[in-house]
């Protein structure tokens, strides 16, 4: 089973680097790894040059945004499973892919997914514990941790890929309607995927107005109140954070 990962990148001269090792260090052997870079400017595409043996697609041009930089990826991908790795974002060890894998092939699974820690520096902010998928708990705003969904190629040739009308909450767009429209089978893998640096694109608080504002649209889209749904997908957010609080 060929796992691709895809990793996108725009002036991250100062992480991209971790997050291209850390894909090398895993111990399963049948990964395509493509990297998509968005005309970086500050060193970046020389640091990923460094590991070009270690890469079987790169790309470097200008785009509007992530997704449409993930969707390129996406249609060089030649991968039975399909999965990302943020350049901010380090798997969490190297037997991420193997397992990811294992559970492909023993289950009739469209996606599996896992759990994720949030850290900055060496300190971990939030521990995202993802949990089994409902339906019920897709209506009160629940999602998996993206950057932890590996998905069957066949999905997205199914079901398209993200739309890029939004710029940073496409994966909330694509989830939902692949989990709670769609219907796709998930498992659920009680293991941690990935570590994602609290500073990434979706963690900046300089894009949490516009995260809200693409949120309440995409839930506005699925004839749901797109504020009530927010508010409650935040709610689910609490829990991560209490036992580091209490600290």
């Amino acid at each position: 089973m060929k796992v691709t990962i895809i990793t996108t990148c725009l002036n991250r001269v100062h992480t991209i680097g971790r997050a291209i090792e850390s894909i090398i260090r895993q111990d399963y052997a049948d990964i395509e790894y493509i990297v998509v870079d968005g005309g970086s400017t500050d060193g970046t595409l020389d640091v990923i040059n460094r590991y070009r043996d270690h890469i079987s697609h790169l790309i470097s041009e200008p785009d509007h945004g992530m997704y449409e930089a993930i969707n390129k990826g996406l249609r060089l991908a030649t991968g039975d499973v399909i999965g990302l790795v943020h350049s901010d974002d380090v798997l969490y060890d190297s037997t991420v892919i193997s397992q990811v894998a294992e559970a492909m092939a023993v289950s009739a699974a469209d996606m599996v997914y896992g759990d994720g820690l949030f850290v900055r520096g060496d300190r971990v902010i939030r521990n995202w514990i993802s949990g089994t998928n409902r339906r019920w708990k897709l209506r009160a705003g629940w999602l998996p941790l993206h950057p932890t969904c590996y998905v069957r190629s066949d999905v997205f040739a199914r079901y398209g890929a993200y739309n890029e009308h939004y710029q940073i909450a496409a994966d909330t767009d694509w989830l939902f309607r692949n989990l709670y429209v769609n219907r796709i089978h998930t498992v659920y893998l009680r293991r941690y995927i990935v570590k994602m640096d609290m500073g990434g694109l979706s963690t900046d608080s300089s894009r949490r107005r516009q995260m809200w504002r693409e949120d309440t649209a995409i839930y506005q889209s699925f004839h749901l109140s797109g504020k009530v749904m927010k508010v409650m997908k935040m709610m689910w957010k609490l829990p991560q954070f209490m036992a580091f609080l209490k600290r």
